[in-house]
């Protein structure tokens, strides 16, 4: 670990502890990284002395981690600042994340809100509360493109998950036409991989069977490390080292998808089979406006050889329709495209304008009417492409990690290709590996009988 994170470090370990012990609960909107952050702030407030309880229970203290992807986003998380104080008129709101980082004083503005962080400051959280403990709102924020390393807080358990997320890197140097994450997350960083090799080992120890590793553009993990590294050094080396029992990648850019990683996934029986891919458009008119620097022709090359060296592997794409200028033909060149593709699902987003990036300001913007239409003809096929998929395991026998809580009495279990699989139990499986023999599919789920 560098000298720079080892001093991160030290915050936390010193900050004084709550003087009685006050209650706090954390909402956390977005992607996994944010998931990740929230656990981490989780622990380092128990290890303070604070309570941790459920939103719906007002506690004394609220973070809400925000995102900003879209302007609906923007709206949840005004939302649930709104909700802390319906709970609790006094607690105190703090938040922190995305939308934090990108606007703090519309927030700071917002009733109840006593103190506004951005991403970086999310590690000195602790120093944060003790230094602002004031009635007026705060704001600190500070200009997140200086930021020029990860540093990974400890972390022994990943509160209310059978699964461990393992934050590698963080940024993004894409600058897509419609994105705002490289404003709110800065440039593309990477942890040092003793630094990940050590939090996967702490998390193995603690009993998580699977373990995910997130970031917001990993494929180009460890181009800004001394020596250089790459996805799939690091990838080999924790399966080598650290003694995980299944390994997840989060989601991958399409020509960031080496041949040399596939060789990896295929040949390894620790690295889950399931590639998460945003295709983000499937007509070359739109791929260009966006910003993305593959066609469509690269992108069906791409799925053809997934499947020629991963045949059961999971395909999941992220769609966004209504684009500013999309037309009805190009919606169709997208829908026919993908309906061509041998995927697995897909994640629909209806365009929604952000203040501040390039497409804001594009013309012939479509009318939310039209695109929440598309993501839904888009969403119907992502149905049908999952049913395909999965139906093709009935009678297979696969290993599950056990997820908390239970549907209609059932325990959802997810396969290492991200199969949700139903099936019957005892709650106290949960975050262990168990098998499964798909026996049906049923109301958008296969169910399972457990072979004990």
């Amino acid at each position: 670990m560098n000298s720079d994170c080892q001093n991160r470090h030290l915050a936390p370990r010193t900050a004084p502890r709550a003087s009685a012990v006050q209650t706090v609960s954390f909402a956390t909107l977005g992607c996994k990284t944010n998931q990740f952050e929230s656990a981490s702030m989780q622990e380092t407030l128990r290890g303070a002395g604070y309570r941790v309880i459920p939103f719906e229970e007002g506690a004394d203290l609220v973070i809400v981690n925000t995102c900003t992807v879209t302007s609906a986003t923007d709206a949840q998380s005004r939302n649930l600042i709104r909700r802390a104080r319906k709970f609790n008129a006094a607690c105190r709101v703090v938040v922190t994340g995305c939308y934090a980082q990108v606007d703090p004083h519309a927030l700071q503005e917002l009733p109840g809100v006593s103190l506004v962080i951005g991403n970086e400051e999310k590690q000195r959280l602790l120093d944060f509360l003790r230094e602002n403990d004031t009635p007026t709102p705060h704001v600190e924020v500070a200009d997140i493109r200086q930021a020029q390393s990860v540093c990974l807080p400890p972390l022994t358990s990943f509160a209310g998950r059978s699964r461990a997320f393992v934050q590698v890197q963080n940024g993004c140097n894409a600058f897509c036409s419609y994105c705002i994450i490289p404003y709110a997350r800065g440039a593309s960083r990477s942890a040092h991989p003793d630094e990940i090799k050590q939090q996967v080992v702490t998390l193995v120890a603690s009993g998580y069977a699977e373990i995910v590793l997130t970031g917001i553009h990993i494929g180009c993990y460890g181009a800004d490390l001394q020596p250089k590294w790459t996805l799939n050094d690091l990838v080999r080396q924790l399966e080598a080292e650290t003694g995980v029992h299944r390994l997840r990648l989060g989601s991958i850019e399409p020509t960031e998808l080496t041949d040399e990683l596939l060789a990896t996934l295929a040949a390894s029986p620790v690295i889950c089979p399931h590639l998460h891919i945003p295709l983000q458009a499937g007509d070359d008119s739109v791929l260009q406006r966006m910003g993305r620097t593959y066609g469509r022709a690269f992108f069906a090359r791409l799925v053809s050889k997934v499947r020629a060296v991963l045949p059961s592997a999971a395909i999941c794409l992220d769609v966004i329709t209504g684009f500013p200028g999309e037309t009805e033909q190009e919606f169709a060149n997208t829908y026919d495209f993908i309906a061509g593709l041998e995927i697995s699902d897909l994640h629909v987003f209806p365009y929604s304008k952000r203040p501040g990036t390039p497409a804001a300001s594009l013309p012939d913007q479509v009318p939310g009417n039209i695109s929440r239409e598309r993501a839904e003809r888009l969403r119907r096929l992502a149905a049908e492409k999952y049913r395909q998929f999965a139906e093709g395991f009935l009678g297979r026998e696969l290993e599950v990690v056990v997820e908390g809580g239970s549907r209609g009495g059932l325990l959802k279990g997810i396969s290492v290709n991200y199969l949700e699989i139903l099936f019957p139990g005892a709650a106290s499986l949960a975050g262990q590996c168990v098998r499964v023999t798909p026996a049906c599919w049923l109301d958008g789920s296969l169910r399972a009988e457990w072979a004990q």
